[in-house]
Order: C-alpha cells, then structure tokens, then sequence
C-alpha cells in the first residue's frame, strides 16, 4: 500500500496569495462588472497603500478595456482575458480578444455614446498600446501611482 504524504508545501511551490493576476471571462456585456470586482479587489491586494483615487481610476480603465473588448473583440461565444500586474510604482492591465483588428482613435461626436475609450485612455494613462497575440490581440494600459 502506497501511503501519501500531507505535508505542508514547501515556501517556494505555494501558491501566491490574494488575487490572482489573470481573469477568463465571456464576451458578454455583464463581464465588465466582473471585472471591475476583479480589479478591486486586486489592487487592494497588491497595492496596499494605494488610495481609493488610484483603484478607481485602475478600476475604471480596465472597465473601458473590457468594454471595447466586448464590443468590438469578440463574437457571440467567445471569451476574453484580464491580465494585471502591479507593484508600488504602477498598475498594468491587460485585455485580450480573439480578433486582430487594432483599436483606433474616433473623432468625439455628442451624436454618438461611442468613441470615448481611447481618449479615456489617453487622459487617465501614463501608457497604453497594442500588441498582436498568438490568437488575436492584446490591449494594454498603465496607470501610474502617484
């Protein structure tokens, strides 16, 4: 008979705790509040000091990133991922999609509830970009602490 071990797991192999840094989530309108309980609770994991100002401003970004990705990344059926990595100096987030299409800046309209995100972006970033990925693409932002 081949008895198990219970032993606790040794430092190094433990899993991290809090949070963990990557969330699926299907491509649908709903998953936006998902990831903004994601993201919060993420940043108030990872970032400790960080002021309520900071996690909604990494909150609302993010927000923004699902958005576009739901709207304009994915098809009924698929799935999108929210990547996040943070440390004192800044919080990064990234959002993938199967489609290949590249995001581009729309001019403003007041005719249209639509076009806003990249300028949100562009406001509250200290960086954002594109990036092609193995299926599809990867949009990313950094929000700066202060």
């Amino acid at each position: 008979m081949i008895e198990r071990r219970r032993d606790t797991i040794p430092a190094c192999c433990a899993p991290p705790g809090g949070p963990p840094p990557v969330l699926l989530l299907p491509g649908e309108p709903k998953s936006a509040s998902a990831a903004r309980a994601f993201v919060r609770a993420f940043v108030r994991y990872h970032v400790p000091n960080a002021s309520e100002d900071y996690a909604e401003t990494v909150v609302l970004v993010t927000c923004e990133l699902v958005t576009n990705s739901i709207r304009y990344g994915t098809e009924p059926g698929d799935s999108l991922r929210v990547t996040l990595d943070a440390d004192d100096t800044r919080t990064r987030v990234e959002v993938q999609d199967p489609v290949r299409r590249h995001p581009r800046p729309r001019p403003e309209s007041q005719k249209r509830d639509r076009g806003r995100g990249l300028i949100i972006l562009d406001t509250l970033c200290d960086a954002w970009g594109v990036r092609d990925a193995p299926f599809g693409k990867a949009v990313w932002a950094e929000v700066k602490a202060s």
